[in-house]
């Protein structure tokens, strides 16, 4: 496998408002927050910087409005060196924006106006060309669903492995999953998905398990300060996340899947991977903000190694 992977993420891309406060108002209630800051983030926006910075040479289809927030959003990828070539700019529609609303207790509320992503066209032409020497597909839900599921069939015809993380979370079609290499899922999706509760990892791999009977060749739940559960056709296994102190949680599933994506291409297996998107994802929480927060290949190198992986029934 080469040692520099190629990847294509399909998704979008925001500015963020950040707003940070004591604790999330009750209705009709006024607090007085703390601090609002506009920051890069939207989820393709934010797996493309994640998988840059681990070393990835990536390239990011995506689309942006005609405005300054759309300038700015550009000016930052550039800075990670993601190629901007698939990046489409729509004259009519304003760039995609997020509030994200921080309390103190680092949960974060997320409210997204879509904007030009929901205007994201996909040319199958262009698209495999882009997918030519790829290895691995990278998207997620915050794009129109007929362009994701597009993307993911040129993507499955090129030969090219699909990582997808279904957030927001939708409704899908059957036939999707037998074309997903690797599905990321947290709790609150994988429940959603595999219809049973998910709180406790062994939970999380029977919620796995039922996704693979759909067809999904490999699936991780993550579950925050827990760690990840990896289901596949050896067995199941919780990769036990390291103890930080949580500031802010955007981002986080983002970094992950970044650091899985780039650690699979590179040819380690899915334990290997998702210890590597654990602890990339430890470094993010303790940071405020999207993009900003997303950690190099040096950065998590310099962390101490994840605990050990556990075998589950």
């Amino acid at each position: 496998m080469t040692s520099v992977p190629n990847i294509l993420v399909l998704g979008s891309l925001n500015m963020d408002l950040l707003l940070r406060v004591p604790r999330a108002p009750q209705a009709g209630e006024t607090l007085i927050g703390h601090s609002l800051a506009l920051l890069p983030g939207g989820k393709g926006g934010n797996q493309a910087v994640g998988c840059a910075r681990q070393g990835a040479q990536v390239r990011l289809l995506a689309r942006i409005g005609r405005d300054a927030d759309g300038e700015a959003l550009r000016a930052a990828l550039a800075q990670d060196g993601i190629a901007l070539d698939a990046l489409q700019v729509d004259p009519q529609v304003p760039t995609g924006r997020a509030l994200v609303m921080l309390e103190d207790s680092a949960q974060n509320r997320i409210v997204v106006l879509p904007g030009a992503n929901a205007a994201l066209q996909c040319d199958e032409a262009a698209l495999a060309q882009h997918l030519q020497g790829v290895q691995f597909f990278v998207t997620q839900l915050e794009s129109p669903l007929p362009v994701v599921l597009q993307a993911v069939a040129a993507a499955r015809r090129a030969g090219c492995p699909v990582l997808l993380n279904p957030s927001p979370m939708q409704p899908l079609p059957d036939s999707l999953w037998p074309m997903l290499d690797t599905l990321v899922v947290n709790e609150i999706e994988a429940a959603a998905y595999a219809g049973c509760a998910v709180a406790t990892p062994s939970q999380a791999a029977a919620a796995g398990q039922a996704l693979r009977a759909r067809g999904v060749a490999r699936v991780v739940v993550t579950l925050g300060a827990q760690g990840a559960v990896t289901v596949e056709q050896g067995g199941c296994r919780l990769q036990p996340a390291p103890r930080v102190q949580a500031i802010d949680t955007t981002a986080a599933g983002d970094t992950f899947a970044g650091a899985l994506a780039v650690a699979l291409a590179s040819g380690q297996d899915l334990a290997q991977a998702t210890a590597r998107g654990v602890r990339a994802a430890a470094v993010c929480v303790t940071r405020v903000g999207a993009q900003v927060s997303i950690p190099s290949a040096a950065e998590v190198d310099a962390q101490p190694e994840a605990p050990t992986s556990k075998e589950l029934p």
